[in-house]
């Protein structure tokens, strides 16, 4: 069966490795964050405030298991109202409020929680953060120190003490307090890293080439750690190496634009931009990479609260933007993710990536107009980049609108040069469109394209092999096609169904029927497939259980075109066989 995914977003890469378990020893993480967010829901809570304080914590709860900070954090802020004196809803309000990265309002809170709870530990980092911020780094030392009692080792604590050691003009305090770090798995790398970057910022660039390097050997497969690595050489004017590095890099990650805008201004004589400068930039690195750690190990509002943090020290943290709109969007709330990708400068190389994202979720709210423009504005203006356009395709296609979408990824085609490897999707994406449009030869050539480009990709094998199937052409290398494809995704029901379908068009029923039936365990959902079942029931002779399944596809909303095909088997089964037919 052909299937295909109505969007392509661009994938984010790794930043940091290994950093999830090490990150779960953070004073962040508390019960408060659990009971705030829960489990994701479809529900959103009306924005409509209650005419009381049971009403509005009411609400707040709900948006909290629905995982709607914003409007959680809206609703205890009217219940605050209502109970000034409440320590409950004041740390709730507080801790909705930072996710949100409403500061303003956040910040005073945390005063307030702190004195009425001294063990809370998201006061205490907001309290320390909002020191740094003010270049108080005495006090921020004593806040953050508060905690120690209870914490062995605490790496957002002492990673903060050290940098305001740093603040304070103490490089060797600023040494100690890192090196007392525990070389735990998975956080050498990150340790190592900021020891660096104090070392950097700190006029001690023999330290800081030595820890840098060790924090990219460590883990060679971390973006974030290779680009700051990099920019250190660019300002020690070893550029050739810098080079490098960002050419091995986007050997992993050939199309991620942070890596491709570095090379291309090495490569035109000019530098990329120093991105931390001082000890606000320094902490606002130590909260964006494990903020990216926890939000892995699914703790949403804890990475929230971290990312927002890293923000609000550094306002210009284009990644932590990114990272934020990211956990919105694991968050199924679209709406929140824009506001984020807003965020990001219009002079980043990551501009580009947050005006495609911010097309596909207004795509996903409904308004396809914007979108489209949004699209059609951002290709217009980054003319070198095909990006826009792909993403403009996979939209038309998924509307069912394939002659737009052809064009589309045309323009894409026509763009790119000479495709690599990873350019298979552009002609797969393509070839679906031709196919649509009932233009089979340009669709075979761009299938074949794509299998030239990438030959085991099991979508193109699965789509090609049962489309020469359908047109009972090829058969021979159709199977092998299908077969191929079943043995890398052997529990992706529409391929499995794909190759099922295959043995039912050459009257192979009891081959068939093995592979249909693992089809529908696999999407018992989907009415395609419940239809191919009842077909191969019908041949087999056991009629009643064929109804049942055309009665069940019936019944899962089918593409209009097949509802009529599927009502007549219902009412008259199949026809019978001709001599020398299969299916």
């Amino acid at each position: 069966m052909m299937n295909y995914s109505p969007f392509s977003t661009l994938s984010g890469h790794r930043l940091f490795a290994g950093m999830t378990a090490f990150a779960a020893r953070i004073f962040v993480v508390s019960s408060l964050i659990s009971a705030c967010v829960i489990v994701p829901q479809s529900a959103r809570a009306d924005t409509d405030f209650a005419a009381s304080l049971s009403g509005n914590y009411l609400a707040a709860l709900v948006a909290g298991l629905s995982n709607d900070p914003s409007s959680a954090s809206r609703f205890y802020s009217e219940s605050i109202k209502f109970d000034p004196r409440s320590a409950d809803l004041a740390e709730r309000a507080f801790v909705t409020l930072l996710a949100e990265g409403k500061m303003t309002e956040a910040l005073p809170l945390a005063d307030t929680v702190a004195k009425r709870n001294s063990g809370s530990g998201i006061a205490r980092l907001a309290q320390g953060v909002r020191a740094i911020k003010d270049k108080n780094y005495q006090n921020a030392r004593s806040i953050v120190r508060r905690g120690d009692r209870a914490q062995s080792s605490d790496i957002t604590a002492d990673l903060m003490i050290a940098w305001s050691w740093l603040g304070s003009g103490n490089v060797k305090r600023a040494f100690e307090t890192v090196d007392r770090i525990p070389d735990e798995p998975g956080g050498r790398a990150f340790k190592l890293l900021h020891r660096g970057l104090i070392a950097k910022v700190g006029g001690k660039p023999d330290e800081a080439r030595k820890a840098l390097k060790a924090a990219y050997e460590g883990d060679p497969q971390s973006l974030r750690t290779a680009d700051i690595y990099a920019q250190f050489l660019i300002t020690q004017r070893e550029t050739d190496e810098a080079l490098a590095i960002y050419r091995r890099m986007k050997l992993l990650y050939p199309r991620h634009p942070i890596l491709r805008a570095a090379i291309a201004q090495l490569e035109a004589g000019k530098q990329p931009d120093d991105e931390i400068r001082d000890e606000g930039d320094g902490i606002a690195e130590v909260l964006y990479g494990l903020g990216s750690a926890v939000t892995r190990d699914g703790d949403e509002l804890a990475s929230l609260i971290y990312l927002r943090l890293a923000q609000y020290l550094s306002p210009n943290h284009n990644l932590a933007a990114i990272a934020i709109a990211d956990t919105y969007e694991r968050l199924k709330q679209p709406q929140s993710a824009n506001g984020a990708y807003a965020l990001v400068e219009a002079t980043s190389p990551l501009r580009l990536t947050a005006d495609v994202q911010r097309a596909l979720n207004l795509e996903q709210l409904g308004e396809k107009d914007e979108a489209v423009t949004l699209l059609k504005a951002a290709a217009a203006k980054a003319k070198d980049e095909i990006e826009p356009l792909i993403a403009l395709g996979n939209i038309y296609r998924a509307r069912k609108a394939f002659a737009e979408a052809a064009e589309t990824y045309s323009a894409a085609i026509s763009g790119l040069g000479q495709p690599t490897p990873g350019h298979w999707s552009l002609f797969y994406s393509r070839g679906i469109a031709f196919e649509r449009l009932k233009r089979w030869p340009e669709a075979e050539a761009d299938f074949r394209k794509a299998l030239e480009l990438s030959p085991d990709q099991p979508l193109v094998l699965n789509y090609l092999g049962y489309s020469w199937v359908e047109q009972n052409t090829n058969l021979d290398e159709a199977f092998k096609m299908l077969r191929r494809a079943v043995d890398q995704q052997p529990t992706d029901g529409y391929i499995v169904d794909s190759l099922g379908w295959a043995y039912f068009r050459l009257g192979q029923y009891d081959k068939a029927l093995q592979l249909m039936e693992k089809a529908v365990d696999l999407k018992a959902a989907d009415p395609t497939i419940n239809d191919h079942l009842g077909d191969v029931y019908w041949r087999l002779g056991r009629e009643l259980e064929a109804r049942f399944q055309w009665n069940h596809a019936r019944d899962l909303n089918p593409e209009p075109e097949d509802l009529p095909k599927i009502l007549e088997k219902i009412e008259k089964g199949l026809p019978p066989l001709t001599t020398g037919s299969g299916g």
